[in-house]
């Protein structure tokens, strides 16, 4: 992994930090996080934090995301379908073996290339092909993963796929809001 450089910048990496960190982390403007720093003894612009901001976010985000370990590898897929704004659509998530949600997403159709969309965003998402998905008798599941190739790692089952079915952090009531419409 490599160290980001804040060489040729005027102020200490733990000033840039904790500016980058206020901005994203809470609902602030620049100038909110400009106020903040002047009351810290730190003069520094609104402008100057849009720039910290630009330039340090994606190479800070980037580096969390290599710190965060890596989920069980065992996934189990489930979709749910559910009413919002009198629409019925399907709402696809992903658990791993410990009941971490892995992904959730939001379709209206409950089909292959659904079932597609969400083992592809998976698997780039996390950039590793687990040794097992564990899904119900739903037959796109299935397609789905003979198109990827990985139907041999593919195991089916009413029971089976209980971890995604009680998982309680998937709720579809609190991770709707989570799965953008």
């Amino acid at each position: 992994m490599t160290k980001i450089s804040y060489s040729g910048y005027r102020f200490p990496p733990e000033v840039i930090q904790q500016a980058v960190w206020l901005y994203l982390r809470f609902s602030l403007s620049f100038r909110d996080v400009e106020d903040l720093l002047a009351e810290r003894g730190i003069t520094v612009s609104y402008e100057t934090v849009r720039r910290w901001v630009n330039h340090f976010g994606p190479l800070i985000a980037a580096a969390l995301r290599k710190r965060r370990p890596k989920p069980h590898t065992t996934w189990h897929l489930d979709e749910v379908y559910l009413k919002i704004d009198g629409r019925m659509i399907y709402l696809w998530r992903a658990v791993d073996a410990e009941g971490e949600v892995l992904d959730v997403l939001v379709q209206s159709k409950r089909n292959k290339h659904a079932a597609l969309k969400l083992m592809r965003k998976l698997l780039r998402k996390h950039g590793f092909l687990p040794s097992t998905f564990v899904t119900d008798d739903l037959r796109s599941y299935g397609a789905a993963a003979r198109e990827l190739g990985i139907a041999r790692r593919h195991r089916t089952g009413r029971r089976r796929n209980n971890r995604a079915e009680n998982s309680a952090s998937a709720d579809p009531t609190t991770r709707v809001q989570d799965a953008v419409l």
